[in-house]
């Protein structure tokens, strides 16, 4: 399932020497071909105002720093959602790696307002590491891995065909707070104070939301979904950063528990950690996730299932693809909906029905 990609993707990934070979062989070519090699059909570049005075800006990441020297034009992102904090400032990238939804051009519904009359991103898979060879064919002037878990073979490889940035070393892989993605596309594209207003405006919207519901501050929440068994994201999962930043607290230890991931699958010794005041489970559709977590005993069996004191997101939906995405753009769209649920979850009687969101 495509929510699980990810998943798999951070269980170590490689490719063979031969396709990294024929990936630099491709790059070398074409840009022996210089600017007057022939446009991919359906790519686009920057829209929008950007500021010259921004280049050449260095970045730093993971594996060092890159910098760019002049505003990009073609960009390709080998990140899982920064295709989102793109589009919000006004820049369309030619690549875009596919991850939740099967969007057409890896663009959600929440984004694709953005787009404009702009020609659709080509989509790019990571079924076992960035398609070195496609990218290359796409004629990047800058590839974008924020939200991500590149090897530092495959970050090199990938500098080879353009400058590359990586995730961020003070983070775990995945773990990059939508705040930093945005900021820090927003210097790569010369748009660091059209980057910062939308990150306020965003955070405004928390802030409301909090403000609105003084009855979450201090409650304990936990995401989660079935994976494995019982799956818990770890408080540098952004999905996590959504409940605390309206409030929330996550279980204590929890950290210790899942180590330097991003989630990790808790044995039935530890359900304990399943008994907060909000639980908010993403559940598969396909096998009746819901179903199958009542006819769980275990489960079933804590206080937060008799209580009702669970928030159900459907997936595969956009509103589970939005509360697993968790950007720019999709940020509003969850809070929406998540809110309303949150406080039925929260009130105290377990009679509440949490309805599912519209």
């Amino acid at each position: 399932m495509a929510r699980f990609s990810l998943l798999s993707a951070a269980r170590g990934r490689a490719r063979t020497a031969g396709a990294l070979a024929a990936a630099l062989m491709l790059a070398d070519a074409l840009t022996a071909c210089g600017s007057d090699a022939p446009a991919t059909p359906g790519s686009t570049g920057t829209s929008g105002a950007t500021d010259p005075a921004a280049f050449p800006v260095t970045i730093e990441h993971k594996y060092g720093s890159t910098t760019i020297e002049k505003a990009p034009q073609r960009v390709v992102t080998v990140g899982l959602t920064e295709q989102d904090s793109l589009l919000a400032l006004g820049v369309v990238p030619v690549g875009t790696t596919d991850w939740l939804g099967n969007f057409p051009g890896a663009i959600a519904p929440w984004a694709k307002a953005k787009l404009g009359n702009a020609p659709l991103p080509t989509v790019l898979k990571d079924a076992d590491g960035p398609q070195f060879e496609k990218i290359a064919a796409l004629k990047p002037d800058l590839i974008i891995g924020l939200y991500s878990a590149l090897t530092h073979e495959q970050y090199t490889t990938l500098s080879k065909i353009a400058p590359t940035i990586a995730q961020p070393k003070q983070y775990n892989d995945y773990g990059i707070p939508w705040q930093d993605t945005t900021k820090t596309v927003g210097k790569a594209v010369g748009k660091a104070k059209e980057a910062d207003a939308l990150v306020a405006g965003v955070e405004d919207q928390f802030a409301k939301a909090r403000a609105a519901h003084p009855e979450f501050a201090g409650k304990s929440a936990l995401m989660a979904t079935q994976y494995d068994g019982y799956f818990v994201y770890g408080s540098e999962d952004p999905r996590s950063r959504i409940l605390t930043s309206l409030g929330f607290k996550l279980p204590p230890n929890l950290d210790q528990l899942i180590g330097d991931k991003f989630g990790a699958n808790i044995s039935a010794e530890r359900t304990d950690l399943l008994n907060v005041d909000a639980l908010v489970w993403i559940v598969d559709t396909i096998p009746g996730g819901q179903a199958t977590l009542a006819k769980d005993k275990l489960y079933s069996g804590l206080n937060v299932a008799k209580q009702k004191r669970e928030v159900f997101i459907e997936d595969p939906s956009t509103y589970g693809s939005a509360t697993s995405f968790v950007s720019v753009l999709s940020l509003p769209y969850t809070l929406e909906r998540i809110v309303p649920q949150l406080t039925a979850a929260v009130d105290g009687n377990p009679a509440t029905d949490v309805k599912p969101a519209a």
